[in-house]
């Protein structure tokens, strides 16, 4: 069974857990506390796992994968339907350029491991901290919709009436937007599609949820 080395509320292994359940892949969550016992990917046996102390890991069989993305295309070469890429070159490089808006131009910049520098290193305080997660997590989300209004295959989701790599990233985006209390009336187009993917069984299975603990 395909093993995922998760945290609960990291925006990177949420898309990972959107990709599973879209696949209908079963799988095995494996909780690395990013917060607890100084943090729990600093340990030597996950840092043997994932030597850049990061989440999600993704374990199959003994073939270990890290990086959402990478784990992600991989799940989508293994198990091929639904894909979560369109078949025309064209479309993929839009849906492609989608994500990495978020996972390598926004998301980073918004991360743990770059708050705790920030603070630590930097001395800023809460609500500083806070100024910079909200203008970065903005101008990310300021691109995206305006890739929607030009958008020629607009419908449900960001591409069309068919789940892809886009929503997948977008979701988790949207759900730190919540969580560090930016203004998202300005994104109409980028809230209705998850509006839309709300509705999805998928995406209710991978909503963040913090584990109960005794």
């Amino acid at each position: 069974m395909l093993k995922l080395y998760d945290y609960w509320r990291s925006s990177a292994a949420y898309r990972v857990r959107l990709a599973l359940n879209i696949k209908g892949c079963e799988y095995e969550r494996r909780a690395i506390h990013l917060l607890k016992d100084g943090g729990q990917q600093f340990s030597d046996e996950y840092k043997r796992i994932n030597p850049l102390s990061l989440v999600p890991s993704l374990q199959d069989d003994n073939y270990i994968i890290s990086e959402s993305l990478a784990i992600i295309e991989y799940l989508d070469e293994k198990y091929p339907t639904p894909p979560l890429l369109p078949s025309n070159m064209e479309d993929r490089a839009r849906v492609r350029a989608f994500a990495l808006t978020i996972v390598a131009d926004t998301h980073p910049l918004c991360n743990l491991r770059v708050n705790n520098y920030l603070v630590n290193e930097f001395q800023i305080s809460e609500e500083q901290k806070k100024q910079w997660i909200q203008h970065w997590i903005t101008t990310g989300l300021t691109a995206l919709e305006a890739q929607l209004a030009t958008n020629k295959t607009a419908g449900k989701y960001c591409f069309g009436d068919t789940l892809s790599l886009a929503d997948i990233c977008l979701i988790p985006q949207l759900y730190s937007a919540k969580r560090f209390e930016c203004d998202l009336s300005r994104f109409p187009a980028l809230t209705q599609i998850e509006n839309n993917c709300a509705k999805l069984p998928a995406f209710v299975d991978a909503y963040p949820v913090e584990p109960v603990t005794a």
